[in-house]
């Protein structure tokens, strides 16, 4: 039974590639599809139903029921069975459709004369496209082998799908990769940018779907995985500096690519009429649709199958990662994710980045601040409907991109922007002038950094000096641990580059979503508040102590700042600060020069260091606020969690109030204070901080010029009033006040 369904299939997806390969429109090859697959199957009914939109399905097709209601009949996703199978993209087969849970009845088919009904999602890589149906006046539930058989003509009809096989007037369906698409995903960093898509890792094309050669299909599978076999024996064997953590992705690639059981699955798609390459992509499809619903150990092991299935189909078909297409002017990379090192190594030239994942505090989005370059995160599906050279433009402030965009947002975009070169264009007029308010007081703007790269915005945006240099870039980027020598050449240039202005150091901020891949992670439940930043420091000495060395010989007997992240009492701060004392005086047995002078600071990233002893803010030579840490920990709201990170607002009364009473405490000990972070480059926040007392702010380079243009045309004092009557009548938020105010002076 199971060998004459082979042969079946196999007859049946020959026709199906000659009715590909015909010049025929798309609605008569989608006619012709449904009469072929109904007679194949002994079923009184064949029809497909497309996509119109995201929740839409359409009857583009029918063999049986009423042919007036071809493109008439629609239903939303989760009506109905066929709305079912779309949904939940598992395959419904009941012998009483009927009586089915969900079941719709749609007088204008006329399909009340069918018991039976078997509908099979059409999916491709884990997007569902359409649902094949077939029906039988017969109660029956269909055969397993039949199923199958439906499975695997449904891949092709997917691959039809996606090349565009059913686009013409007849069948009004319009060809994919073409129409203006929008995406809305999160902010990972502002600014708005246009440009072309290049792909991170284009993906590959399948062209051959049907085969006539089972035997040499298999043949170029076996030889293709054991070539993948070898390669990953050799990642195994050659990696010398690999963790325990990727070592287990690197066996967990093993453990796959030796599966009897994906083998044996991929074998049956071949014998059933399947290229190799359709075989593992049609396999690869499934394994994204389980990801979907499995738990999130489950979901990481199959992200890793569906990482060797497109390495498989790499060796299959010769499209490598390098496909010879060239980077197109103003590129946009498009990718899944992205490393820190990989993202470095396009350099600068990149307009704007957008990632299907990703996070507001992963490596990619530290680079893309440091870059300035407008990144958006977690627009899902992007990477597999963007092709290479195509229209993008990315608002970052949004968090929204526009994929081949139609005139109309081009002209408002382009708007945009416009309007954002002419406030660049103003704000330089005042590059070299104070931070000074209406009220006399200035405030120092300094920048954020972390690159070497970055050191040219510090003369261009008009920074007083480097208020936080983040180290950690330097140990993410590698796979291996730096030595002293290179870290105390990089941080010599940092100095030499800043020319005399203060550049204060953070050591190293290791933990929470910055992992170094040559350090074993512990397993923690929430990172943000484990093992991380000064804690990992403090347990492993050495590599702090490296780090100072490097510090202190890169000074070279000019002044030297440093500050250590994350501090939570003061026992820390001391702890820390002996590790400085101790490098210090090895360096002075050594013979090394020591700095001019030395500040040691704290950030202040946990709540609880604002109500630290009075000794603290005596030993302290400097506080620096770290507000993006402060404030999740603050509103116990994870910054990485859409659903809640929103809901807390930086202007919050008690958020205000909390900073003013630390202002008021570093105030009474003469404790250098200033607030670093995102908020501080946000011209209102930055406003609303200054009347609070801070005057000095740290934020990235290209916000330097709107926040000193907003504060020289404001009077401090006015702006205090204004939030403290806002507190008095039990405002929760003082931004509508402050926001009334500015308009006023408008």
């Amino acid at each position: 039974m199971a060998e004459r369904f082979e042969t079946e299939s196999r007859k049946l997806l020959g026709r199906l590639r000659d009715v590909m390969a015909s010049g025929g429109e798309g609605q008569a090859r989608l006619n012709e599809i449904v009469r072929l697959i109904a007679s194949s199957m002994k079923a009184e009914v064949c029809s497909i139903y497309l996509f119109r939109d995201d929740e839409t399905l359409e009857l583009c097709a029918t063999e049986g029921l009423e042919q007036e209601a071809v493109h008439q009949t629609r239903m939303r996703l989760g009506e109905g069975l066929v709305g079912r199978v779309a949904r939940t993209k598992h395959v419904v087969n009941t012998a009483d459709a009927p009586a089915a849970r969900g079941f719709r009845y749609m007088p204008e088919t006329g399909e009340e004369r069918y018991s039976s009904f078997c509908g099979i999602p059409v999916q491709r890589l884990g997007t569902t496209m359409g649902v094949l149906v077939v029906q039988s006046r017969d109660s029956r539930e269909f055969t397993a082998d039949e199923v199958y058989a439906l499975e695997v003509v449904a891949m092709v009809l997917a691959e039809m799908t996606e090349l565009g096989a059913f686009v013409g007037e007849g069948a009004a369906l319009k060809a994919r990769h073409q129409e203006p698409v929008m995406f809305r995903g999160a902010v990972g960093q502002e600014g708005a940018a246009g440009g072309n898509v290049y792909l991170h890792e284009p993906r590959v094309v399948v062209t051959n779907v049907i085969a006539d050669d089972p035997e040499a299909e298999l043949i170029r599978l076996r030889e293709a995985v054991d070539t993948l076999r070898i390669s990953v024996d050799d990642m195994l064997t050659q990696t010398t500096t690999v963790n325990t953590d990727q070592k287990q992705v690197l066996e967990a690639y093993r453990m796959f690519a030796n599966s009897r059981g994906w083998m044996r699955r991929m074998e049956a798609d071949i014998a059933q009429g399947l290229s190799a390459e359709a075989a593992v992509e049609k396999e690869q499809s499934l394994a994204r649709t389980r990801m979907e619903q499995a738990d999130s150990y489950l979901r990481d092991r199959l992200h890793d199958l569906d990482d060797l299935s497109n390495r498989l189909l790499r060796i299959l078909t010769g499209q490598g990662a390098d496909t010879g297409a060239e980077m197109p002017d103003n590129p946009v990379l498009v990718a899944r994710n992205i490393g820190p090192g990989e993202l470095l190594d396009y350099g600068k030239t990149l307009k704007g980045i957008v990632l299907e994942e990703g996070s507001v505090g992963s490596h990619a989005a530290i680079v893309a601040r440091a870059w300035a370059i407008p990144l958006v995160i977690r627009t899902q599906g992007i990477t597999t409907e963007a092709l290479n050279g195509d229209k993008i433009l990315v608002d970052g402030e949004q968090g929204i991109v526009h994929l081949r965009p139609d005139e109309q947002v081009q002209s408002a975009f382009a708007d945009k922007v416009a309007m954002q070169t002419e406030a660049q264009l103003r704000y330089a007029s005042i590059r070299d002038l104070p931070a000074q308010t209406q009220c006399g007081s200035v405030v120092s703007l300094h920048m954020n950094a972390g690159l070497m790269a970055d050191l040219p915005s510090l003369e261009s945006s008009g920074a007083e000096g480097v208020g936080l240099f983040r180290t950690e870039l330097q140990f993410l980027v590698r796979n291996q641990m730096p030595k002293r020598a290179e870290l105390s050449a990089l941080y010599a240039r940092v100095m030499d580059a800043a020319q005399g202005r203060r550049v204060a150091f953070r050591t190293l901020d290791i933990g929470s979503d910055k992992v170094l891949t040559y350090m074993k992670p512990n397993d923690e439940p929430n990172p943000a508040m484990g093992w991380r930043a000064i804690r990992v420091g403090l347990e492993k000495p050495g590599v702090l102590r490296m780090q100072l060395q490097a510090l202190i010989r890169a000074a070279n007997g000019r002044p030297l700042t440093v500050m250590f992240p994350f501090i939570a009492q003061l026992e820390e701060f001391r702890m820390a600060r002996a590790e400085f004392d101790k490098a210090m005086e090895r360096e002075r047995i050594l013979g090394h020069p020591r700095p001019k002078s030395v500040e040691i600071g704290a950030m202040l990233e946990t709540p609880s260091l604002a109500f630290a002893p009075d000794v603290f803010f005596e030993e302290v030579d400097f506080i620096s606020i770290g507000g993006n840490d402060l404030k999740q920990f603050f509103f116990a709201a994870d910054r990485e969690n859409e659903r809640v990170r929103r809901r807390y607002d930086t202007l919050n009364v008690s958020f205000l109030t909390f900073l003013q009473t630390l202002i008021a405490r570093c105030k009474a000990h003469n404790t250098p204070v200033s607030f670093c972070g995102e908020d501080a480059g946000r011209p209102v926040e930055a406003v609303a901080f200054a009347a609070m007392g801070l005057r000095s702010l740290s934020m990235r380079p290209a916000s330097i010029g709107p926040v000193k243009h907003l504060l020289r045309r404001v009077n401090l004092d006015e702006v205090a009033a204004v939030i403290e009557t806002a507190r008095d009548e039990g405002e929760m938020s003082v931004r509508t006040a402050i926001m009334d105010y500015l308009r006023g002076k408008a």
